[in-house]
């Protein structure tokens, strides 16, 4: 999936999981963001939570590294301060994954070069917030960040939307990756037809 984005116009690709980030990475030639999805029992963060899963990342051949930038504690107790400083000090780029402006005005203070969108919607202080959550995107293009809108992209025009609104880059996720759920969309369609 990731060499068909690249091939058909992405400008970058986001992967989860070590596995599949040295898999992409000798044919993904664009900048790829690495994120690694693990729940420890207890706490919320689950996107690039710790230290080892930031390392993981980076060992993994990631360009990006993206990782929570909420304020909830974080398993290992790690800061979004050293989460951002270790990413930095291996020579790889700190994607903030936030859920408020307050987590982005944080994360770029603490060096983070991009803010992203993609927990807004997904915390129990955002959980009611539409998606795509372009009101967070113009509160971010106010900041001095790399913009990223992520989360809730379901369409094309929706892209042009979250650009109009203020972001740098838009990730396509979901709709795109969800083989099982368009899957079954059409089978869906296929069968009423019957």
């Amino acid at each position: 999936m990731a060499q068909a984005s690249q091939e058909n116009g992405a400008v970058g690709v986001r992967m989860q999981g070590v596995s599949n980030i040295r898999i992409a990475r000798p044919t993904i030639e664009v900048p790829m963001i690495g994120i690694i999805k693990r729940e420890y029992e207890g706490f919320e963060p689950y996107i690039t939570p710790t230290l080892d899963e930031v390392r993981e990342v980076i060992g993994a051949g990631a360009d990006i590294v993206a990782f929570d930038a909420t304020d909830r504690t974080r398993p290992g107790g790690a800061t979004v301060e050293e989460i951002i400083k270790t990413i930095r000090g291996a020579g790889r780029i700190a994607m903030a994954d936030c859920s408020t402006a307050a987590d982005a005005e944080r994360a770029l203070a603490a060096g983070a070069e991009i803010i992203a969108t993609t927990l807004c919607g997904y915390t129990k202080q955002t959980a009611a917030s539409p998606l795509p959550a372009l009101g967070l995107v113009r509160e971010l293009a106010a900041l001095s960040g790399f913009v990223i809108c992520e989360g809730g992209v379901a369409r094309p025009e929706q892209v042009a939307e979250a650009l109009h609104a203020g972001a740098d880059a838009v990730v396509v996720g979901t709709a795109i990756t969800n083989v099982d759920v368009l899957v079954g969309e059409f089978a869906s369609a296929a069968a009423k037809r019957r």
